[in-house]
């Protein structure tokens, strides 16, 4: 059987691991044409010095069910976006799902380190690459998406609007990237809203990435061994689960209810009834709220 999404071009930009690889694999499931970008390829890696590819996430969008394509790409090269659309634009004739989950900054940021004291050099590359790449990204390829109406645009970030705007995220460089793009969904929902387009800001929970399972010493199989160490982590989820949360909203005929909107992964699997990979439907930022940021114990019954 065809999939929703079957027909549909989507294009994830920052897909080679972490939250952009769950939604280019979890769009592909849904039988879409995903266009997978990154910098950590097989014959080069990024400075993260990773080694999960682009062409590894290409590889896992056609395993299940998709068409993936690997496009190795720099978002801070304004060359190489408008080449990447223009590829997208000749081979497909149309982009319906634009997703800027390009990040970069993981080796850059300083916890709850003042912004006197914080790397300067670091801190706005973290702002280029978190922010700039986003603004270059949907400048080329938003003219593409606008030739059909119902595109969608997601803007990736790390956080709700409401958790965000009360909340000290991390230091300032991180707090003003992370708002940035939330601001930037907003931005692009006044604009791309009266042209037949809908664009969101989306987080996942606390995200079991490949980076974060490393940092904790498991594995997505023993994930749970690192709870004795780090207990609310309890209540985090996979990359597949944030995926899918796209992956409902790409196939969502009203999708414009959401225009302009932050939304979460939990948030979601309330409304579209999908599920992470263990049947489980966490809802982390409810959590961070009630359970973590209120200092009782770790305990995820009643939110997963």
């Amino acid at each position: 059987m065809p999939g929703p999404l079957e027909g549909k071009v989507a294009l994830v930009a920052g897909a080679t691991r972490g939250a952009g690889r769950g939604i280019a694999v979890e769009l592909g499931a849904a039988g879409a044409t995903v266009y997978a970008t990154g910098r950590s390829t097989r014959a080069r890696r990024s400075e993260y010095d990773r080694p999960e590819t682009v062409e590894d996430t290409a590889e896992l969008v056609t395993a299940a069910g998709g068409q993936g394509i690997a496009v190795p790409t720099d978002h801070l090269v304004p060359a190489e976006v408008r080449a990447l659309v223009d590829r997208i634009a000749a081979e497909q004739g149309r982009l319906d799902v634009l997703v800027n989950d390009i990040w970069g900054g993981e080796l850059l940021f300083e916890w709850d380190t003042p912004l006197w004291e914080h790397d300067l050099d670091k801190g706005l590359r973290l702002l280029r690459l978190a922010v700039e790449t986003h603004a270059i990204t949907s400048h080329h390829a938003l003219p593409l998406l606008l030739r059909e109406p119902g595109g969608l645009v997601v803007e990736m970030t790390d956080g709700t609007a409401e958790y965000n705007r009360d909340t000290y995220r991390v230091s300032f460089f991180y707090d003003l990237a992370k708002a940035s793009v939330l601001r930037m969904a907003f931005a692009l929902g006044h604009e791309l809203g009266p042209r037949g387009a809908t664009a969101v800001a989306l987080t996942p929970g606390w995200l079991r990435s490949e980076i974060m399972l490393e940092q904790f010493g498991v594995t997505e199989e023993n994930w749970r061994d690192a709870l004795q160490r780090v207990p609310h982590f309890c209540i985090s989820e996979t990359p597949s689960y944030v995926g899918r949360a796209v992956a409902a909203l790409a196939g969502d005929p009203e999708v414009a209810r959401w225009n302009g909107a932050s939304l979460s992964s939990g948030q979601l699997a309330g409304t579209y009834g999908f599920t992470d990979r263990d049947g489980s439907r966490p809802d982390a930022w409810r959590y961070l709220v009630e359970v973590q940021d209120a200092d009782k114990p770790a305990d995820a019954t009643g939110y997963r």
